[in-house]
């Protein structure tokens, strides 16, 4: 059976995962504070990791994409919801410490650029696909033009960002990524 965690799950953990949370009052198992590393989670345990909207708001990004790393199987599947840098709701919550565009778990990423130049982390992963505003609701006028724009901005996202995102700026980016562990070299 698959093992999953959900990240900061708050009050919405996801069927049939475990829940880590710092927030005793959430639907979490497992109470932690999720800038403190290492994770009360044995190396190599999970197949998939869903953080939604809980990394924007941790003090370092690098450290925690380390911290999910050293948790995930090898080609376990990352899901990181957080809000775009464009949006409004990136700066509404006065908790938000990070802003998040494309490109940034792309540092991350063997085959991307970023990776070679700035080599931060000897913690890996693939990107697969980066979804624009996956959860959000296709209704009022949003709704009307987001469902004209996003299929064009899903599959050109970096196009989208340098030239239309400031025109129509979306609200949240989901990334996809799968995890390269060490013993995927040999």
């Amino acid at each position: 059976m698959k093992k999953i965690l959900d990240l900061g799950c708050g009050n919405k953990k996801m069927q049939d995962a475990i829940g880590i949370d710092i927030n005793p009052k959430t639907d979490a198992d497992i109470i932690h504070d999720l800038n403190k590393t290492p994770y009360p989670l044995a190396e190599s345990t999970f197949d998939e990791i869903f953080a939604d909207n809980v990394i924007e708001h941790l003090e370092d990004v690098v450290n925690v994409m380390e911290e999910i790393h050293r948790i995930s199987k090898a080609d376990g599947i990352i899901i990181i919801k957080v809000p775009y840098f464009r949006s409004r709701y990136a700066y509404i919550d006065p908790t938000h410490k990070h802003y998040f565009t494309v490109d940034s778990f792309s540092y991350f990423d063997p085959n991307h650029i970023h990776h070679t130049l700035y080599n931060y982390s000897e913690s890996l992963f693939v990107t697969i696909k980066i979804v624009f505003n996956e959860d959000f609701p296709k209704k009022g006028i949003n709704g009307i033009i987001n469902s004209f724009i996003l299929p064009f901005c899903n599959k050109y996202p970096r196009f989208y960002e340098q030239y239309a995102s400031h025109f129509f700026p979306l609200d949240q980016l989901t990334f996809y990524l799968r995890t390269i562990k060490p013993e995927d070299n040999q």
